[in-house]
């Protein structure tokens, strides 16, 4: 998938534990280590909101954009 999650280097970056993370947005730490390791397939904006509130951070910080992995989770693409 061409979107990377960065929470683990936003996490180091705060000197925050993923355990303390999910205790103060209110999601289970099973739920954030799904979107720290990536392999999640969905984000509520909700939940990317109170990241960024907790770590002082923007969207930006915590996903970004790689080009010319399109495909790359299996998905045989628009229109196929």
């Amino acid at each position: 998938m061409p979107i990377v999650v960065n929470l683990d280097v936003m996490l180091a970056k705060r000197k925050r534990r993923l355990g303390d993370l999910a205790d103060a947005i209110g999601i289970s730490i099973q739920n954030l280590s799904v979107l720290k390791t990536g392999k999640a397939r969905a984000m509520r904006f909700s939940t990317l909101a109170a990241i960024c509130r907790e770590l002082d951070c923007q969207p930006g910080d915590i996903l970004e954009y790689v080009a010319g992995e399109e495909g790359s989770d299996g998905d045989a693409g628009e229109g196929s």
